[in-house]
């Protein structure tokens, strides 16, 4: 049987994720026409689709239906979306470049950032209601979508975030900020696609867990690795942010060379944690090496 490369496997899922968001995202024609518009803006033409890449490989796992691979996927980007709006508002971060082109609050106004990133959070909830899966599957997707995004999850860790500017936060302190800002939303995507193929076993959900959490950090670790060592038009983002806003990071705490042990060591812990789901946890694993490896 050959094997689809790495590289042609994820350039397939974000291109079907990119025709499924445009399928879910309501049409830029319909009024009112410029929030429909700002919308597709920050969705679109953009991003590398970790989340979405993450649900198809867990979905794998189970030989979950495409179509709701591309539906929880297209839930979980919306949501990732509208957090990076609101996250580059000068109420939070005050950053004017994004994915190589404009913040949505420059390239439109404030009030319209405001109101894309609340109505892609709603966006993304009646996607994923409209599913196919068993009722009881689908309110435990929902459930698991909005805890990872809500006060213990996502906005959580932002808080955390948002309220550390200038403080030494410990190891554990910001580890606990970044599973709950970045890491909650890793968690669901891996947790969602594997649901949207059959109920999880307790084992199963154990081991798709502790995957997410290392990858998670990981995530988080490379982020502020990148921060201090990319360009901007590397980032498609302003790098050096982190730095000159007093924000604690790995690399602040750590320094620059035990960051890079600790994200080579989280990606040990994720290959180690599907080592009972074999070669079909071949993507996720190559995943985990991609977020672990990156440049931008």
């Amino acid at each position: 049987m050959t094997v689809v490369a790495f590289d042609v496997w994820m350039k397939d899922v974000q291109v079907q994720m990119e025709a499924a968001l445009l399928q879910h995202l309501p049409a830029v024609t319909l009024i009112p026409t410029r929030l429909h518009e700002a919308m597709h803006y920050a969705v679109l033409d953009g991003g590398k689709r970790v989340r979405p890449l993450l649900v198809h490989a867990a979905g794998a796992l189970f030989d979950a239906d495409a179509a709701e691979l591309a539906r929880a996927g297209a839930a979980i980007e919306m949501i990732h979306a509208y957090s990076l709006v609101h996250d580059d508002m000068p109420c939070m971060d005050d950053d004017a470049l994004r994915r190589g082109k404009p913040t949505v609050h420059v390239k439109y106004d404030e009030a319209m950032a405001l109101l894309v990133g609340d109505a892609l959070q709603s966006q993304a909830f009646d996607v994923l209601a409209n599913g196919n899966v068993a009722p009881a599957q689908q309110l435990a997707m929902v459930r698991l979508l909005a805890q990872a995004s809500g006060s213990l999850g996502m906005c959580g860790g932002q808080a955390i975030d948002l309220a550390s500017v200038g403080l030494s936060l410990s190891l554990p302190e910001l580890e606990q900020m970044h599973q709950l800002k970045t890491g909650a939303l890793l968690r669901a995507a891996v947790l969602l696609g594997g649901m949207a193929g059959k109920v999880l076993s307790k084992e199963e959900a154990v081991a798709l867990d502790k995957y997410a959490v290392a990858i998670g950090l990981a995530f988080q670790v490379v982020d502020d690795i990148l921060d201090a060592t990319a360009d901007s038009a590397t980032l498609g983002k302003t790098a050096g942010k982190d730095a000159a806003d007093n924000k604690p990071t790995y690399v602040s705490i750590l320094g620059l060379e035990q960051s890079k042990t600790l994200a080579e060591t989280l990606r040990s812990d994720a290959h180690s944690a599907l080592e009972q789901f074999g070669d079909k946890a071949r993507r996720l694993r190559e995943i985990a090496d991609l977020i672990v490896q990156r440049k931008a």
